[in-house]
């Protein structure tokens, strides 16, 4: 009995010791008065911008990629090319080597593709400021809409951003090639070759599908200023496009030259015109018109006429 008692005298000693004190509203304010030197603290920002924000934060991003050099466009297109090539990589790896779930249960086959690999690699690019060719065809195409920046800063914005994904998405190609880390796997040859292999205008239309969903990611994103936000705003679309097996132009200039490198019978041709032309047209079609189109014209000046 006396053993309890001092324990239980014990612990509640404890407990008072590293008790926290319950902050009132005075205590807050004269915390806050303190830090910032007699004046009120900026409150911050809120987790996700109310739409018409949403849009208008948009739009200055887009400007801002526009007005940037040709040479620094390109520099971290080369950087979003990589981190997008990593997330197919990483995708291929995984979903990609399950032949068995394949057979099985291939519902949930497609859900492990998706889930592992792009997500992470569209947060990479979002996150470090590169230059993503299908995110600017929303971004930078609601800026030239607005009058925020010229038509000839958006073809410049779009070709340096393209061919800098292109250089960056072979790169990793012929690294991920050389690793040796795929292994005997065919899931690199098998993709690789039934991108190749539907019509033209299938393959037009899963770009758009693609890039709705892309651009959608990205805009959310936009919005958020937490990083778990962007996460979140990311990770639900890009598995989703993923797992419907809709085509992304970007991540085919790697998955593609892979496949070409461990035995894809394809052609630099055959890769261009049965895929990467359709699948480019599709995806600006995909954010440009399906994704800023109805923002733009809901909070901005799209479609409106000059009073």
């Amino acid at each position: 009995m006396i053993a309890r008692t001092f324990f239980f005298v014990l612990f509640v000693a404890t407990s008072y010791a590293f008790a926290t004190p319950q902050k009132t509203a005075f205590n807050v304010k004269e915390t806050t008065l303190r830090m910032t030197g007699g004046s009120m603290a900026t409150p911050p920002p809120p987790e996700l911008k109310p739409p018409p924000a949403l849009y208008e934060g948009a739009v200055a991003a887009g400007a801002a990629k526009a007005a940037a050099p040709f040479s620094k466009i390109f520099k971290l297109g080369i950087v979003a090319g990589c981190h997008i090539a990593f997330g197919a990589y990483l995708a291929i790896s995984i979903g990609g080597n399950c032949p068995g779930l394949a057979q099985s249960n291939p519902g949930l086959q497609k859900i492990v593709l998706g889930a592992f690999g792009l997500p992470f690699g569209l947060i990479m690019t979002l996150v470090s400021g590169a230059e993503l060719f299908t995110g600017n065809t929303a971004l930078v195409t609601a800026a030239w809409a607005e009058g925020k920046t010229s038509r000839k800063d958006l073809i410049k914005n779009w070709t340096a951003s393209y061919i800098g994904n292109f250089v960056g998405s072979l790169l990793l190609a012929y690294l991920a090639f050389k690793s040796g880390t795929l292994g005997d796997a065919p899931g690199a040859v098998k993709i690789a070759t039934a991108k190749c292999s539907a019509p033209w205008d299938v393959t037009f239309v899963r770009g758009i599908l693609c890039n709705w969903l892309v651009c959608m990611a990205v805009y959310m994103a936009s919005g958020c200023s937490s990083m778990i936000g962007k996460m979140t705003a990311v990770w639900f679309p890009i598995s989703a496009f993923v797992a419907l097996g809709l085509d992304h132009s970007i991540a085919n200039m790697f998955i593609i030259p892979l496949g070409m490198l461990r035995g894809a019978e394809i052609t630099v041709g055959q890769m261009f015109a049965k895929n990467l032309i359709p699948v480019t047209l599709g995806n600006i079609v995909g954010g440009a018109l399906c994704v800023m189109a109805p923002y733009g014209s809901a909070f901005g000046n799209w479609f409106k006429k000059e009073e």
